[in-house]
């Protein structure tokens, strides 16, 4: 577990702010951004994270942590893109490839404490559907996805970074199962996809942001040393354990909790 500048309980002043207005108790959530290679386990540490805080077994309106994907945020395809696509020759690890202006509109109104509408995307058509994931005020939003921290807009605004560090032929071989196994996909269009765009644009737009990350997880979810510390930190959080206001701590009773309700884990990425 490689640590950069892990944030630690009691270590800061200006995170999960609260306040109270008209007697009614305002939560900023504590931002979480999630970050890796595919195929690294981005998700499966969120849902390791998620099942170790015991949120999994929670209703959905009473959880404290959301998980969101970037992968929902996939850009509508021109008619000529969709046609790349469907012969697997769109790059779709490439930073244009996703509609940062909803990531930033999404991550605004999340810090706001609102309700967000999170888009579904079609893997198989290649586009938006005409539905929506709800997703509840949260203490706690993961948000989890190849190119989290390559915006310096939306890095910025997580309070946390994490960095799932796994070999790349432990990803490839996930990957190759993955796309052939859900996707319905031949091998050969699998690698060559893999060899065309999704080796260059880790190379050269994912893995250079690893640099940003305050937490680096080797072997993802498989390890429980990291990500029960991360765990921990969360929990101080839930509990109040960061809540401070600028004029001195607050008097230590935790805040009321609000309705939650994280999304549905989407389909993975192309």
């Amino acid at each position: 577990l490689h640590t950069n500048h892990i944030i630690m309980a009691g270590d800061t002043e200006t995170h999960l702010s609260d306040y109270a207005e008209n007697n009614n108790v305002i939560r900023q959530p504590f931002l979480i951004g999630v970050s890796g290679g595919t195929a690294s386990g981005k998700s499966s540490v969120c849902e390791k994270i998620m099942e170790l805080l015991g949120q999994n077994e929670i209703d959905h309106h009473q959880r404290q942590v959301a998980i969101l994907s970037q992968d929902s945020f996939y850009r509508e395809l021109t008619p000529e893109q969709k046609a790349k696509a469907l012969k697997g020759q769109f790059n779709f690890d490439h930073p244009d490839a996703f509609d940062n202006e909803l990531v930033m509109k999404t991550l605004w109104q999340i810090m706001q404490g609102k309700t967000v509408q999170i888009p579904v995307y079609d893997f198989f058509t290649h586009s938006r559907k005409d539905e929506f994931v709800t997703v509840y005020p949260a203490d706690v939003v993961l948000f989890e996805g190849i190119l989290m921290f390559y915006s310096q807009e939306i890095r910025d605004l997580f309070q946390m970074k994490l960095f799932v560090d796994t070999d790349a032929d432990t990803r490839l071989s996930r990957r190759v199962l993955r796309d052939i196994g859900e996707r319905g996909r031949d091998l050969e269009q699998v690698l060559t996809q893999y060899i065309t765009f999704v080796k260059p644009a880790f190379e050269e737009f994912c893995l250079p942001t690893k640099k940003y990350a305050d937490v680096i997880i080797p072997r993802g979810a498989d390890n429980l040393v990291a990500i029960n510390l991360i765990v921990q930190h969360i929990q101080d959080i839930l509990n109040g354990g960061l809540t401070k206001r600028h004029s001195g701590c607050m008097n230590g009773h935790s805040t009321p909790t609000r309705q939650r309700r994280t999304s549905e884990s989407s389909s993975r990425p192309h």
